[in-house]
């Protein structure tokens, strides 16, 4: 995947969100990582792995996928924040089920809240990726979804969002 015009185009979302909102980079970085699990949990919701107790089918797959882009926003702003990128060219997948990786997910980002440091950071993007895998999308599907929603965060904030 093509990571660092994924992490150029966050950048330029995060700059135009603090211009336009007057924030310092270094007073959201907690914030950022709240949204980051709250999308985790949309993202789970949606996907419906952990919910035993109920028959309702998980939700379609763009409806997954889009939640899934809205975590790796705030992934690649992290990053940002952070002085880190991501470059591996393989990530290989993870023999755990869907709701073991979303646990692990929250549990690499709380990791990274609590040691922001390049490795917790790798480890937290592998970790998320490992997910996208299992909830099968490619990576083309991602960029792609990555793209389209990218253009309408900037849209919500030219509206006033």
């Amino acid at each position: 995947m093509y990571w660092e015009q994924l992490f150029e185009t966050q950048r330029r979302l995060d700059e135009h969100i603090q211009t336009n909102n007057q924030i310092k980079p270094d007073e959201v970085f907690e914030k950022k990582v709240l949204a980051l699990l709250v999308e985790i949990g949309e993202l789970a919701n949606e996907a419906r792995s952990f919910k035993f107790w109920s028959k309702k089918p998980k939700s379609e797959p763009a409806i997954i996928l889009e939640e899934y882009v809205d975590g790796l926003h705030f992934i690649l702003s992290l990053g940002l924040a952070s002085g880190y990128r991501y470059d591996s060219e393989t990530v290989h997948t993870s023999r755990m089920d869907e709701t073991s990786l979303f646990l692990k997910v929250y549990e690499r980002s709380i990791t990274f809240k609590q040691d922001p440091s390049e490795i917790n950071y790798r480890q937290l993007f592998t970790s998320f990726l490992q997910l996208g895998h299992q909830l099968g999308f490619s990576e083309e599907a991602i960029q792609d979804a990555y793209d389209k929603k990218n253009k309408v965060n900037h849209q919500r904030q030219q509206q006033g969002y």
